[in-house]
C-alpha cells in the first residue's frame, strides 16, 4: 500500500479484508474488535494533529503553529482488549508541544474513549447509530465507512441469531445457573429484563447455553425460556443455582422436576443484611458466611449437619435482635446447603451466581456509556457480545475420578428410579397371564 496512504485508511482496509475472507467468523469477529478499537483512536488522534496544525495531510495552507508532519512512531495504548499499537504522528519545526486531549501526552492508556468504542462499536446498533455516536464524539472524520458499518452489523446479527438457535444435544449439563437483570433500552424508559443460563458440563467446562429479553420475570416467560433450551436439546441439569425470584424458582422447577435447587449465597446475604442495622452489619455479614465457609467435613449429611449446627449458633446470637434476618436464613436453609451434597472441591463455585452478576455489571457499564439502544435485539446483541467474550474465560470446575462418581451417582439417585419402575412394571405386564 502506497505510503501516502493514512494509517486510518490502512485500518479500514484491513477490516474490509478480514470480512471478505472466508475464515471463522468468530475469530473475525474477535480481530475486528481489537481493529475497531485502533481505527477509532487513530482516527481520533490523526484529527487532532489536523486540528492542531490547522490543515490536512498533504494540505497546503497557512500553518496554525508552524510546523509539520514528519512521519509516524508506533505507541501502544493499553486497552482491555489488550495493548493495541497506534502510528502517533511525529511533528517537526513547531510552536509548542502536541499533547493529545483523547489520550494524554504519553499515550499509554485510555480512558473514556475506549469505553465508548468497546461499548458501542457494532454491537447490534444500526449503521446510523453507530456512525452517530462516534461523530458526536469523535467528529466526523472518526466515521467508519457506511459499507463497513453495515457488512459488521449483519455479520453480528447472522451470527447472534445461529447462536440462538444452535443445537444444545451435545451439552452434557450438570450445573445450571439462572439469573436476569434489568437493562434501560431508552433513557427514562422502563428497565427490560434479560435472563441468562449458563452452566458447567461433566468435562467440568463452563458453557454458555441461552440469552433472551422477557416481558416480567414471571413464571410463564421464564418457563418459555426454558422450555426453548430443552427444545433445543438441552438435558435436565442436577443443580440448579438461582436467586430466590418466585416466578424463576417456579419455572425451573416445572420444566426441571427432579433437579436439585441451589439458593445464592450471596443474593441471601444481601436479604439479611437488608433487615440489620448498620452497625451491626459487619458482623452480621460475618456471621453469616462463617455458617458456609470452611467446612472440614466430607460431603453430604455431614456437611449439612455440621452447616446446621453453625446456624444454631447464629440464631442464638442474633435472634433476639434481628428475628427476620435469622428467620431469613432458616427458613430456607435447606436450599442454601444443598450444594453441600456436590463435591466438595466445587462448593465455591456452585454456591452462588455471582459469575453472572459480574458480567453484567460490565454489559451495563457498557450500555451506559452508549446512552441509548435502539431496541430490544441491539440491546441483547450488546449483552451477548459481552458474556460470549466473557465466557471464554469462564472457569469450571475441577472433575477427578471421585467428582465424576459423585455426580453420576446424585444423577442416577434422582432420575433413574422411575426408570426402573417403569421397566419392572413393563415386565410385570408382560408375564402376567390373560384372564
Amino acid at each position: 500500500m502506497s505510503p501516502r496512504v493514512s494509517p486510518t485508511e490502512r485500518i479500514r482496509a484491513e477490516i474490509d479484508e478480514l470480512f471478505s475472507s472466508k475464515r471463522d467468523l468468530a475469530e473475525v469477529l474477535e480481530e475486528v474488535g481489537v481493529l475497531a478499537t485502533r481505527l477509532v483512536m487513530q482516527a481520533a488522534l490523526e484529527a487532532e494533529v489536523t486540528e492542531f496544525l490547522g490543515r490536512e495531510r498533504y494540505g497546503r495552507g497557512v500553518r496554525k503553529r508552524g510546523g509539520y508532519r514528519n512521519g509516524y512512531a508506533p505507541a501502544t495504548v493499553k486497552t482491555t482488549a489488550g495493548p493495541v499499537t497506534l502510528a502517533r504522528p511525529k511533528l517537526r519545526g513547531v510552536s509548542e508541544a502536541f499533547i493529545s486531549r483523547l489520550f494524554g501526552k504519553g499515550v499509554t492508556k485510555t480512558n473514556a474513549l475506549e469505553s465508548l468504542v468497546i461499548a458501542g462499536y457494532v454491537r447490534g446498533l444500526s449503521t446510523r447509530d453507530i456512525e452517530a455516536a462516534l461523530a458526536d464524539a469523535l467528529g466526523e472524520e472518526a466515521a467508519l465507512s457506511p459499507s463497513t458499518v453495515s457488512r459488521i452489523c449483519k455479520a453480528i446479527k447472522d451470527e447472534f441469531d445461529a447462536w440462538s438457535k444452535r443445537s444444545l444435544v451435545d451439552v452434557e449439563l450438570e450445573y445450571l445457573y439462572l439469573d436476569a437483570s434489568n437493562f434501560r433500552y431508552h433513557q427514562g424508559a422502563r428497565a427490560e429484563p434479560v435472563i441468562c443460563a449458563w452452566g458447567i458440563t461433566s468435562a467440568g467446562k463452563a458453557v454458555f447455553l441461552g440469552l433472551a429479553a422477557i416481558s416480567a420475570e414471571s413464571h410463564d416467560a421464564i418457563k418459555d425460556f426454558l422450555d426453548d433450551l430443552v427444545a433445543r436439546g438441552l438435558r435436565s441439569p442436577v443443580l440448579i443455582i438461582s436467586d430466590g425470584a418466585g416466578g424463576l424458582i417456579g419455572a425451573a422447577e416445572d420444566v426441571f422436576p427432579k433437579a436439585l435447587r441451589q439458593r445464592c449465597l450471596i443474593h441471601k446475604a444481601r436479604n439479611v443484611l437488608a433487615k440489620v442495622s448498620k452497625g451491626d452489619q459487619d458482623e452480621v455479614k460475618a456471621d453469616f458466611w462463617s455458617i458456609f465457609d470452611n467446612i472440614e467435613t466430607g460431603e453430604g449429611d455431614a456437611a449439612v449437619a455440621e452447616a446446621r449446627r453453625r446456624l444454631n449458633t447464629f440464631s442464638a446470637k442474633w435472634s433476639g435482635a434481628y428475628p427476620g434476618a435469622v428467620a431469613c436464613v432458616t427458613e430456607d436453609f435447606d436450599a442454601l446447603t444443598t450444594h453441600l451434597r456436590f463435591p466438595k472441591e466445587h462448593w465455591m463455585g456452585t454456591r452462588h451466581t455471582n459469575l453472572i452478576e459480574r458480567t453484567f455489571g460490565e454489559a451495563k457499564r457498557r450500555t451506559k456509556v452508549i446512552g441509548r439502544l435502539p431496541g430490544e435485539h441491539s440491546c441483547l446483541s450488546l449483552i451477548w457480545a459481552v458474556l460470549d467474550r466473557a465466557s471464554r474465560g469462564w472457569r469450571g470446575v475441577k472433575q477427578t475420578p471421585a467428582n465424576v462418581r459423585l455426580l453420576q451417582q446424585l444423577r442416577h439417585d434422582l432420575f433413574e428410579p422411575d426408570q426402573l419402575k417403569e421397566v419392572i412394571e413393563e415386565e410385570r405386564d408382560d408375564v402376567t397371564p390373560a384372564a
